[in-house]
């Protein structure tokens, strides 16, 4: 097993264990548990150990994946990108929200982040996070894209993101690898019934 993979994986089996041992020295193991797989991902990732620990602490309760809603609107065989402040492009997107549809959350997502307002269609592919060990992440994420169309709006600066663009599959930009792969890219540009990983 991939180093990271396993290292979440033991992050998981301690949260789960917190959540619901009720023996107090279970409760210590599980601790214990936690804070060695969150040094070894600290080192792994050559983070500070408490950085790591911020991490994870708001995650309490039996440990899932979590959902990422992206959008993948296109026009003239270019799709639209958004720009975050480290300079690399990923489709507009982001974490889904309680309470909130998948559909209803990429739709604001896409507000959010381009400032336009989008008719969300059909789902098109989904995709693993951890079934990319060569880009990898603190938590594992289903990636959900949905196909859509844009309607009235004009991008403004905001706290996530900091240009929109067009581009064709021929000319990506360099490109936020954990939000938005070119092997993602190619599979939404090739069509066909949704993808799942």
């Amino acid at each position: 097993m991939e180093q990271v993979t396993f290292l979440r994986r033991l992050l998981a089996i301690s949260e789960a264990g917190l959540a619901y041992a009720q023996d107090r020295f279970d409760q210590e193991r599980y601790q214990d548990l936690q804070r060695l797989a969150q040094q070894q991902l600290a080192t792994l990732g050559d983070w500070p150990v408490a950085q790591v620990a911020d991490l994870f602490a708001q995650e309490t309760g039996y440990p899932t994946p979590k959902i990422d809603v992206r959008a993948f609107i296109t026009r003239q065989r270019q799709v639209l990108l958004v720009k975050d402040a480290t300079g690399h492009w990923a489709l507009p997107g982001g974490f889904a929200e309680v309470g909130w549809s998948l559909k209803a959350n990429v739709a604001k997502e896409v507000r959010e982040e381009t400032g336009l307002a989008m008719t969300v269609g059909e789902l098109r592919a989904i995709y693993d996070t951890a079934q990319r060990p060569d880009i990898p992440q603190a938590f594992q994420y289903y990636k959900m894209i949905f196909a859509g169309t844009i309607g009235e709006g004009e991008f403004a600066a905001n706290s996530e993101t900091i240009a929109t663009s067009w581009f064709s599959e021929d000319a990506l930009p360099p490109l936020s690898l954990k939000r938005t792969t070119p092997e993602q890219l190619h599979q939404l540009f090739a069509g066909g019934e949704a993808y799942i990983q």
